[in-house]
């Protein structure tokens, strides 16, 4: 009933029914936003504030454009009649309470009927003018109520006998004002929150009506709040206690007294959405009809607060959780949640910020006299808080519920408050900081919706040439990665040296899979985006998303990037990095990385870092956690290099070979940064610390392939041309060599505690004699592989393999902490 529009789908629904069967009652509610405003009159007349009059005015034009715009010309005149008399019976009420400038809770009830009185009248008239047989009825002649206005309880013994009584007398169908009732004495009552579904469902019961359909703006019931879980699914079918507990909860399409009237004579309720009336809605109705998922859905209420009261002289207390409750009654405090230790050495309670407070001083003077004793402590109050609550008639005695849901929170570093559920079985709650409320709802709607999915949120530094291919590979492995194994990546932020850009805005949730950049369409999306790239910025923003399973890739070469790796996986998010800054950086640094990366749901992963794809730093792992001793490592560990040597052969000069390797990209842009060897050396470095040795870089003695002179050249070119002087040094390197049946190889070692880079000859026993193109080689010798080492061998460069790599790498952190 919000605007024209929505009273147009109204009255075709009505004249369309969905189901079988005769519809005897239509009840409405008022249009959008009027009961408010209506309140707002109430309120400014009282405070002798005559603007009243102008906010009554429109309200009064709103209406009588409806009309125009519903009902045909010749009904108009009776519509606009009744629109008239409405409005000046409720400017004389609102000139009353100006007068006497006081609003008692009777007159704002009796205020707030007129909304519903209006829309009922003005939607009578529309189907009347469209030739439906329809009759207006005021609630007030059918509902009987208590006398507590704004909330009034219904004697459902004569109110069932009135209106039967009613529609026995009037067969046409009727059109009932929602929220309103009327006292014993006459006087005029409202039914509180979600009044109109409740009234709907009183006649509905009273009537023995085979459906009561309830009519929004919303598909019906969803797993999660679809603003803060964008996957979140509409639920077909549930049981009145499901709905109850979800509703209780935080689910606002219904509300607990809705059901009861017809959960007693066992009429199920349907929730359809005006807008899409094929769509099939919500059924609520027995326990037989309860979810088929393993929990029917998951809802949370943001911003509580929790009391603890606890101490040695609880058990001693008699009756203390009585007591503790009657205290809070007598100060009409609501409790949302209660838990208590079975030691009954202390009791949590959630409840409403704005009741903390009170509901502290409520308790502390219950229990003065054991406090005075030092039986029980000072009361703590913590705000800042959610209570999240997963529902479902499959959580009764499910083994393993609890202990997946809390899997799912730690994996993702939430820390949970408080937990309780009830005998029932039927909904599990806990609490946690409400800054984790979203990411816990999206952790654990995925692990109960979606179990065999794996989520990926992939925020990625670097669109290079590692950067981009990995962009690529992810592209052309979507769809497989999907549909055979459940993995789903989405890239949410990513950024370049100059720009970034995030899949969304600030404040907006993410959830489904269709939301993330596009890994296809990512460079025509980054160099329109206006954001330029800072990153503390892109660090902060990633930390704020709230999702679970994040994970940061750096494929870049930044020791400012690297810098920031603690702090990343102190937020609880996972690290893929083909970047060596960090694994190599000073030892201080790489154990707080360490120690950071050993907290529950995070991996830091940089397998990469040493030999592009091949498995190296996870075979040492392995040789290393089944008890085996590495007594050394002997390792090429330079792809660029080992193309290089490969290469330099025959007549082919050794700045030739260089160059050649700069064009097929598998040195670095600047060559100097390979030929230096110290690439090298972080590499043997990062080995050698895998191992346990404690080592900085500095401590790596490494024999550099470029001369000083040739190190300090001004660019890239200057610098082929001062190694074109050098090419006959490596031209006496290589005839030594070969004279002597040997082939040169920039070797890696770590023996004893110490590690050197060095470009040695080797004869044609060794392992790395026979070497091809740009392989990387890795030989392990250990205790148990100690005659013959274990070898890895493999490309160890070039942007496809260290983008597989790092790939590889991505989707472990999603296997690794499942």
């Amino acid at each position: 009933m919000g605007s024209v529009e929505s009273l147009r789908k109204v009255i075709s629904i009505i004249n369309n029914p969905q189901q079988d069967g005769r519809i005897v009652a239509v009840v409405v509610s008022a249009m959008n936003s009027v009961t408010d405003q209506i309140i707002e009159i109430g309120k400014r007349a009282a405070a002798k504030d005559d603007s009243y009059k102008k906010i009554l005015r429109a309200l009064e034009e709103r209406h009588v454009k409806t009309v125009q715009a519903l009902v045909g010309r010749r009904e108009q005149e009776t519509a606009f009649q009744h629109i008239e008399v409405l409005f000046d019976a409720l400017e004389r009420v609102a000139r009353g309470v100006f007068l006497v400038r006081e609003i008692s809770p009777g007159a704002l009830d009796y205020i707030m009927s007129y909304g519903e009185r209006l829309s009922a009248h003005i939607l009578c008239d529309a189907l009347r003018s469209r030739g439906t047989k329809c009759e207006y009825v005021n609630a007030r002649t059918l509902i009987t109520t208590d006398s507590n206005f704004g909330h009034a309880a219904v004697d459902f013994k004569t109110t069932d006998k009135i209106i039967r009584k009613h529609f026995k007398a009037h067969p046409k169908m009727q059109i009932v004002t929602g929220f309103i009732a009327t006292s014993p004495e006459g006087k005029t009552t409202t039914l509180g929150r979600g009044g109109s579904d409740y009234t709907a469902s009183i006649v509905g019961a009273a009537l023995g009506a085979r459906a009561v359909e309830i009519w929004t703006d919303v598909p019906g019931v969803m797993t999660a709040d679809p603003r803060k879980v964008k996957d979140a699914l509409p639920v077909r079918k549930l049981s009145y206690s499901e709905a109850a507990e979800m509703s209780y909860f935080g689910a606002k399409v219904i509300h607990p007294p809705t059901m009861r009237p017809a959960e007693l004579r066992h009429i199920p309720i349907l929730i359809k959405n005006t807008f899409a009336p094929e769509e099939p809605g919500t059924v609520i109705g027995s326990s037989g009809l309860q979810s088929e998922a393993l929990a029917t859905g998951i809802t949370s209420i943001s911003d509580m607060a929790i009391l603890e009261v606890e101490g040695g002289g609880m058990v001693s207390a008699r009756g203390a959780v009585g007591r503790l409750f009657s205290a809070l009654a007598r100060e009409k405090v609501n409790v949302v949640l209660i838990t208590q230790a079975s030691s009954q050495n202390s009791i949590t309670i959630a409840v409403a910020p704005k009741d903390a407070d009170c509901a502290k001083l409520a308790i502390e003077e219950e229990f003065a006299l054991e406090r005075a004793a030092n039986l029980i402590d000072k009361v703590e109050v913590r705000t800042g808080l959610s209570v999240i609550a997963v529902v479902g008639e499959r959580l009764r005695r499910q083994p393993g519920i609890a202990g997946s849901m809390f899997q799912m929170l730690g994996k993702n570093g939430i820390n949970v408050v408080a937990i309780a559920q009830g005998s029932s079985e039927l909904n599990i709650s806990v609490v946690v900081e409400q800054k984790d409320e979203a990411k816990a709802l999206n952790a654990i709607h995925t692990g109960f919706f979606f179990p065999n999915t794996k989520y990926i949120n992939v925020f990625l530094i670097g669109t290079g040439l590692i950067g981009g291919t990995l962009l690529s590979q992810i592209a052309k492995q979507d769809e497989f990665l999907k549909d055979e194994y459940g993995y789903v990546i989405r890239i949410i932020g990513l950024a370049d040296q100059d720009k970034m850009i995030f899949s969304s805005g600030d404040g907006i949730v993410f959830g489904g899979e269709a939301d993330g950049i596009d890994p296809e369409n990512w460079r025509a999306l980054l160099t329109a985006s206006k954001s330029r790239m800072k990153l503390h910025d892109f660090l902060d923003k990633m930390k704020r998303i709230d999702l679970p399973d994040k994970v940061f890739v750096d494929c870049t070469a930044s020791e400012e990037v690297a810098a920031t790796y603690a702090d990343i996986l102190k937020a609880r998010i996972s690290i893929v990095a083909p970047n060596k800054k960090a694994a190599s950086g000073s030892m201080k640094r790489y154990r707080k990385i360490g120690e950071f990366a050993k907290m529950p749901g995070v991996k830091f992963l940089y397998e990469t870092n040493v030999g592009a794809a091949l498995p190296i730093i996870s075979t040492l792992n392995d040789l290393f956690l089944s008890g085996d001793e590495v007594l050394k490592i002997e390792a090429v560990l330079s792809g660029s290099l080992s193309y290089v040597f490969n290469e330099f052969t025959g007549k082919r000069r050794f700045s030739e070979v260089v160059r050649k390797a700069c064009i097929k990209g598998y040195t670095e842009p600047d060559p100097r940064e390979d030929l230096s060897g110290k690439d090298v050396a972080r590499k043997i470095l990062i080995l050698a610390r895998e191992t346990g040795e404690v080592m900085e870089l500095s401590d790596v003695k490494v024999e550099s392939l470029v001369s000083s002179r040739a190190r300090n050249a001004k660019s890239v070119g200057e610098l082929f041309k001062r190694l074109e002087r050098e090419d006959a040094r490596f031209e006496k390197k290589k005839q030594l060599a070969q004279e002597k049946g040997l082939r040169l190889r920039y070797i890696a070692t770590f023996e004893k505690g110490k590690a050197n880079v060095s470009l040695q000859a080797v004869p044609p026993s060794h392992p790395f004699y026979n070497l091809s193109d740009n392989d990387n080689i890795v030989a392990f010798t250990t205790k148990r592989y100690n005659s013959t080492p274990l070898i890895v061998q493999g490309p160890g460069a070039g942007a496809d393999v260290t983008a597989a790599g790092v790939f590889a790498d991505i989707l472990r952190t999603a296997r690794d902490l499942v």
